[in-house]
């Protein structure tokens, strides 16, 4: 996947066949498969160990927490990584190891704790594996090809979500015992992670033998390649340092004297860490890791900038959709709470089937979004599509017959192709190719950190709020999509 250095220099990529797009972005299969089982399963594994209602949350914490901080560091290295197997691919290939390691033994976690931390360990090498993978496909694909890239990897996340969201359900439906037995989990539940752990491997190992990457030279030869001027450090970096310190610091206190609930503190936490960062980041050597990072995260590019709104809200959405489905379905349309019922271990079955059919809608939208892109442009077409997802779940309230929210999941996985491609080719244009990885990573900032808030507050609106009644956190991403849309007419393509 190279061409002469004449052809390339001062020149645009070349463009690529369907079928070298397809190998490149056939790994994230896989990595769904990995992220789906975490998604579909996890609520009901604490649950099966103890976990309440209002709990859950917090555990799920142990996820963005480690993209916050692998994402960033594995672009900062990718972008400076080169050997036999290339820039990307070490990446995918290592990550996707631990991942398989992770998924099989998370079932068979004896504690909360031990779930949550084997949850840690998996969230941080699957990210090991995704972001490099944004990066690819910024670094091989020309710009008029970015779009049909991401969009083909929001086909493949579609499908391995699929297959991994269904596995219980399916394994159950063949006579594998779905049951839970003193908190142990389900024999469905064990067996779909051991089939995801395989799945994941081979899907990376495809995309690794199967393709190969321009070497540091030739990438630099493009015309989009264009330096980086060192970036004026902001006047007021120290100001807002000791305004974050002071903020996280006066809120942890609050928090301890008024006994406030402690997953606040995770909050308190990130401020007085980032505020630290931002007091000690003029004393840091130019070329550290850390010093870049914070450079870079300061002087975000314009497109970066009017997408992190957007990212925000939607990923908030997102997560309350993903911890609180199961109790919402659970309680509102089966009617049980009890995770030894059979009525609680169906309706978490349907949910899988419900996570499933959202990814499967997902990977059809893939061949519509391009033409929606071509015919509104990508901003307008994502607002589009966000608004689908929140049409989506506000009709949880109302949809009491739980075959009928597979209707909901039309809504939902339209906004899911959108979401998982659309803002990353808005992206990739608007920046330099050399840093494609450090940015793709920053960029996840805006989608972790809603995750960590919503894990800090979620249980806390859910127990003081919504009278412990899941079906209204669903409601609540419901409106954070309708605004995740609104902040889209900012958007220039």
């Amino acid at each position: 996947m190279t061409v002469d250095a004449g052809r390339a220099a001062g020149g645009a990529r070349p463009e690529l066949t369907f079928w070298q797009i397809w190998n490149m972005c056939f790994g994230f299969l896989g990595i769904q498969v990995g992220f789906a089982l975490q998604n579909s399963n996890m609520s009901r594994i604490f649950e099966t160990l103890g976990a309440s209602m209002d709990g859950i949350a917090v555990l799920w914490i142990a996820a963005p927490v480690t993209g916050l901080v692998v994402q960033p560091i594995i672009g900062y290295w990718s972008d400076r990584t080169w050997n036999r197997l290339g820039r990307r691919r070490p990446y995918f290939l290592a990550g996707a190891l631990l991942a398989s390691c992770a998924l099989l033994a998370m079932p068979s976690a004896s504690s909360l704790w031990e779930a949550a931390g084997l949850l840690w360990i998996l969230d941080a090498s699957l990210n090991i594996s995704m972001e490099p993978f944004r990066a690819f496909v910024g670094d091989q694909l020309p710009d008029s090809q970015r779009a049909s890239g991401y969009v083909l990897q929001g086909f493949f996340i579609g499908t391995g979500a699929v297959l991994a969201s269904a596995l219980p359900w399916l394994l159950g439906q063949i006579g594998v015992d779905n049951l839970a037995h003193a908190g142990s989990q389900a024999q469905t539940v064990r067996w779909s992670f051991w089939t995801g752990a395989i799945a994941l491997l081979v899907a990376v190992l495809w995309t690794v033998a199967r393709t190969r990457e321009y070497p540091p030279q030739e990438l630099a030869s493009f015309a989009d390649a264009r330096p980086v001027a060192a970036p004026e450090p902001s006047p007021h970096r120290r100001a807002w340092g000791v305004l974050l310190l002071a903020t996280g610091c006066a809120g942890a206190a609050a928090i301890a004297l008024l006994q406030l609930d402690h997953a606040l503190l995770v909050l308190a936490g990130g401020a007085i860490a980032y505020g630290l960062l931002r007091l000690v980041h003029g004393s840091l050597a130019p070329a550290s890791m850390l010093a870049t990072l914070l450079d870079d995260l300061e002087n975000m590019p314009p497109a970066m900038r009017r997408l992190v709104p957007v990212q925000f809200f939607t990923w908030l959405a997102l997560f309350a959709m993903w911890i609180y489905t199961t109790g919402a379905v659970t309680q509102w349309h089966y009617g049980s709470s009890d995770t030894g019922s059979i009525a609680y271990n169906e309706g978490a079955n349907w949910v899988g089937v419900l996570f499933a059919a959202y990814n499967a809608f997902a990977a059809l939208a893939a061949t519509l979004v391009p033409a929606m892109v071509r015919r509104w442009g990508t901003a307008r077409a994502h607002l589009v599509n966000l608004w689908m997802g929140a049409a989506g779940l506000a009709s949880f309230l109302v949809i009491r017959d739980p075959h009928w929210l597979l209707l909901s999941m039309v809504g939902v996985g339209i906004a899911w192709c959108s979401i998982v491609s659309l803002p990353y080719a808005m992206l990739a244009g608007g920046v330099p190719a050399n840093r494609m990885g450090t940015y793709m990573g920053i960029f996840n900032f805006f989608i972790v950190i809603p995750q960590i808030i919503a894990g800090s507050v979620l249980g806390l609106m859910l127990r003081t709020l919504f009278g412990g009644a899941p079906i209204y956190a669903l409601l609540l991403g419901a409106g954070c999509f309708v605004v995740a849309g609104l902040f889209c007419l900012r958007i220039r393509d």
